[in-house]
């Protein structure tokens, strides 16, 4: 890149590596707007060729990483304006019965779609842990509902801690209006958040990882038996990008046996993990011998000592290569 306004490469160097130590948590931000991992990707660079472009009017009278948050906003509004707000199949409709005709796929910026840990979490335990909750794909379908300035100022004031002051600079707003505009967004996420009584998944809980390992021998044996026991009464499963998802224990051995009997001698590669949930690289047997081909991305919910979500995301062109995945398991 040639020189601007007189600065060296070495300054343009200095400046770009202070860009990248908010790469992780300004992707986790726009994920949380946008509810697409690969949007947020796209909103963070466009943010950072933005605050390059403009460095020269940056005059520090806030951090870079306010400015860079300012910044990532005004992305992310222009990509939100529009009425299409992702969502969960059980947010656009009740479920199926087992046996019901399966639905027809619906284009991918219909769906809240995963994101991997790595994208969103940085090397430090206790920013991971606090950063957890507010990424669980129930959050950031929930927060979908919210118009988008909205959406900007619940995030900004209640998961990233900036003071009403430093929001309403961000937004170019008067403090008074943006606590207006929280308590209009509280107001709505009290009616659309999920139970926050749920215990959620924790990965030095013992008891839950034998949970998970004991999920993947059941699912990998198709013992349904097995897996049943695993499940929360009112468990939901769901398969974006189809419209199809089914409630309770007593219906997701029916619908693995019927519709789902393809992931029979499926194989799960474990993940580092997505939206700080147990995550999986779901293979399913292809018609190779010892081959099996991709099949989903799956993001286990927790509750306590059971399972309460099984999410099956489907689009493995698009999500196998995000998460580092190979296109085929073999074993040897």
């Amino acid at each position: 890149m040639s020189e601007r306004s007189g600065r060296t490469t070495a300054s343009l160097d200095e400046v770009l590596k202070s860009f990248e130590g908010h790469r992780r948590e300004l992707c986790a931000y726009a994920y949380r707007m946008l509810g697409s991992s690969f949007e947020a990707e796209d909103a963070v660079q466009e943010a950072f060729t933005r605050a390059w472009k403009s460095y020269d009017s940056f005059e520090g009278r806030s951090s870079v990483r306010s400015w860079l948050y300012k910044i990532t906003t005004n992305v992310c509004l222009d990509m939100l304006d529009g009425p299409q707000r992702r969502a969960r199949p059980m947010d656009l409709n009740g479920p199926s019965t087992p046996d019901a005709p399966m639905t027809m796929p619906e284009p991918d910026y219909v769906w809240v779609e995963p994101i991997p840990n790595a994208l969103a979490f940085g090397a430090d335990p206790a920013e991971a842990a606090s950063a957890k909750d507010s990424l669980r794909l129930a959050f950031v379908a929930a927060v979908q509902h919210l118009p988008a300035t909205q959406r900007a100022i619940l995030i900004m004031r209640e998961v990233l801690r900036f003071s009403a002051s430093e929001t309403a600079d961000m937004l170019v707003m008067s403090p008074a209006s943006v606590n207006s505009a929280l308590q209009r967004a509280r107001a709505t996420m009290s009616k659309v958040q999920p139970d926050e009584s749920a215990k959620k998944f924790d990965e030095t809980d013992e008891a839950q990882r034998k949970l998970i390992d004991d999920f993947v021998k059941a699912f990998e044996s198709y013992n349904m038996d097995a897996l049943t026991a695993l499940l929360k009464e009112d468990v939901a499963l769901s398969m974006p990008p189809l419209s199809f998802w089914v409630s309770g224990a007593e219906n997701v051995a029916p619908f693995m046996l019927g519709h789902g009997q393809a992931c029979r001698d499926s194989r799960m590669v474990p993940l580092a993990g997505a939206n700080g949930l147990p995550a999986f690289g779901h293979y399913k047997p292809s018609d190779r011998p010892g081959v099996w081909v991709p099949w989903s991305i799956t993001v286990l919910e927790l509750d306590g000592d059971r399972i309460s979500g099984l999410n099956f995301f489907l689009d493995t062109d698009k999500l196998f290569p995000l998460f580092g995945l190979a296109p085929e398991y073999v074993e040897n």
